[in-house]
């Protein structure tokens, strides 16, 4: 049977040269499951793979959308999947790299069936988010669905709209929803594994990349996202911060600062959700080379041959 291999774990723990190395010694390709990775223009904040590692193996949904472009994980879903069956006609084995859980939750198991959401809900949510911020968001959600902080990230604008309108639309808290769910039944097997650093050497690793994204320009490649009114950076770390800092409200250093602790907590999510899911196999940094020998030696290929 065709075999996917997720090469997950937090953000700057080494995803990208694994999956590379994974995908070049199976002779197959890479989806990224990075949903900001998609986005043309975000680079820097994103620790997008350079040239270099992109002409190594072939990857998709990197640079695959505009800025203003709107897509959402139903629509990688269906384009992921899709792109499998395309991979599979010609290898056994597809790689899928990136930290983005409810992406990859997609491809492996599908959404949750969900309530439709008119417009007039959603634009109040949004209103709200616009002029009250989210802490308005949270306290509205402790009142009418109190029960859901306890699974959603309550500091991710996104997972909390969507508990507000999920609740006001149906009358059911997300969670019911998400407990009716059903997993789908998949063309392919899969594989996943996780990159797991010690916490103080995980966020040593996270200070000194964010140190690099400065060196390399990301205080001018975020003005021109701002300048081209992508909103996107309005909720992306390594983006967001910036923002006061161009109207004057914030210091150089105060941006750094806040994108280096952004960047830890959102690393310490993604290990929560990693673990979260009892088929993921953690590799130590050390132990990742012999893993993946031990995978290509079980398929009786090297890398680069």
């Amino acid at each position: 049977m065709k075999t996917l291999w997720i090469i997950g774990g937090p953000t700057a723990s080494g995803k990208t040269s694994l999956g590379i190395d994974l995908a070049l010694g199976l002779q197959t390709e890479v989806l990224s499951a990075d949903a900001r990775q998609f986005y043309r223009g975000m680079d820097l904040g994103t620790a997008k793979p350079g040239e270099q590692e992109l002409s190594a193996v072939k990857h998709h949904f990197i640079n695959s959308l505009d800025l203003h472009d709107s897509y959402d994980v139903a629509d990688y879903e269906r384009d992921a999947l899709n792109q499998l069956v395309s991979i599979f006609k010609t290898s056994d084995h597809a790689v899928m790299v990136g930290g983005s859980g409810l992406f990859i939750q997609a491809v492996l198991y599908g959404l949750s069936p969900m309530p439709t959401i008119s417009k007039e809900i959603r634009e109040k949510w949004r209103k709200i988010e616009a002029n009250e911020g989210l802490e308005s968001l949270q306290k509205a959600l402790d009142i009418i669905d109190p029960d859901i902080i306890r699974h959603i990230d309550m500091q991710n604008p996104r997972r909390v709209l969507r508990a507000l309108e999920v609740m006001e639309s149906s009358g059911r808290s997300l969670k019911a929803w998400q407990v009716d769910f059903v997993p789908k039944k998949r063309f392919f097997r899969w594989n996943m594994v996780a990159l797991d650093w010690p916490r103080d050497l995980l966020y040593s690793r996270i200070d000194k990349r964010v140190d690099r994204m400065i060196q390399e320009g990301l205080e001018n490649e975020a003005r021109e996202l701002r300048n081209e009114g992508a909103q996107k950076i309005d909720d992306t770390i390594g983006y967001q911060e910036w923002l006061p800092f161009f109207s004057g409200d914030r210091s150089k250093s105060e941006v750094i600062r806040l994108i280096k602790r952004n960047s830890r907590r959102y690393a310490k999510r993604q290990l929560t959700w990693f673990r979260n899911q009892t088929d993921c196999q953690w590799v130590t940094p050390e132990a990742s080379s012999q893993w993946l020998s031990k995978v290509l030696e079980s398929h009786r290929m090297r890398p680069n041959e």
